[in-house]
């Protein structure tokens, strides 16, 4: 373990510590698949506390809400809170750093925690590649529980989409989700399929808010079967909450979004698309294969309960 004899500043991130965050991510994800958030716009800042140390930026911690359990849902589920810790490479050991931006991440999560839906319990979680070993060991000692696993896909969007055809009875389009009845019809719809982390109206608006962002969707008749979101990110597409409902199942419906989904990225001149799917989900595996994508990272989750 490494420690410095100067001082060390912790604050909220400001705007004109915009190009030392720039040297910091460059710095983290240099040497590995680091997973380093971004710190939005400026309302969000309030969530993001970087450390200073002799005019650099030696470490940034961020918290979000990211999943919030929607009112009538079984007392066993719960929210999600996510933290994002990062440091310098060389000082990736240095615990006392580690923990001191930590506190702040904690006291802001509990902060976070007050806002949401009393009758439900809250997870602190966080998500780091499997190749950051030192910040994965900072978590466990702090007594963080595995929560699971997930691969990071990607697919080359220079190669050929297959073409698939959707059955006659079904009916595809964009839906961009302009009203508010049609958010809440989108969040019914996803807390069905996942029970244990639904998007929650938040971050629905943060994905909405990417550049490119669109929702494709299938209906049988005025029913939502099925659909996704997929938007830009940097430079590269991002696909997400991928969704066929259980009577519909089997029936192409998968496939045939995800091509339309890879389809609008590349019109849009983007180079690549990538994904996350756990790694226990072997049905879900073989289709985005089936489409071109490949596994290219692991992404390890781990938890703790706020209660």
């Amino acid at each position: 373990m490494s420690q410095s004899s100067t001082e060390i500043v912790i604050r909220n991130f400001e705007n004109r510590d915009m190009p030392l965050l720039g040297k910091l991510y460059q710095s983290v994800i240099a040497k590995e698949n680091a997973i380093f958030w971004w710190v939005g716009d400026e309302d969000n800042w309030s969530n993001v506390y970087c450390a200073f140390e002799d005019g650099k930026m030696i470490a940034k911690g961020q918290v979000s809400i990211i999943n919030v359990v929607p009112p009538g849902r079984s007392k066993e589920n719960n929210h999600s809170i996510y933290v994002n810790l990062k440091t310098i490479p060389e000082r990736e050991n240095d615990i006392v750093l580690l923990d001191s931006v930590y506190q702040y991440l904690f006291i802001r999560a509990n902060q976070l925690k007050e806002t949401l839906p009393k009758e439900y319990g809250t997870m602190l979680c966080v998500g780091n590649d499997s190749a950051e070993t030192a910040n994965n060991q900072f978590f466990m000692q702090k007594g963080y529980l595995h929560l699971n696993s997930l691969y990071g896909m990607n697919r080359d969007l220079n190669e050929p989409i297959p073409e698939i055809k959707l059955q006659e009875d079904l009916q595809f389009s964009h839906w961009k989700m302009e009203t508010f009845d049609e958010e809440r019809d989108y969040l019914d719809v996803d807390a069905e399929i996942w029970p244990d982390t639904p998007i929650g109206l938040n971050r629905l608006s943060e994905n909405k808010n990417h550049k490119l962002w669109t929702s494709m969707v299938i209906r049988q008749s005025d029913v939502i079967v099925g659909g996704l979101m997929t938007w830009q990110e940097t430079e590269h597409g991002v696909i997400e909450d991928v969704f066929v409902r259980e009577p519909w199942r089997q029936r192409g419906i998968a496939k045939f979004l995800l091509t339309q989904g890879l389809k609008y990225l590349k019109v849009n001149q983007l180079q690549s698309a990538s994904l996350m799917v756990l790694t226990t989900n072997k049905s879900a595996l073989s289709l985005y294969e089936s489409v071109g994508f490949y596994a290219d990272k692991e992404e390890i989750r781990y938890f703790i309960n706020l209660n």
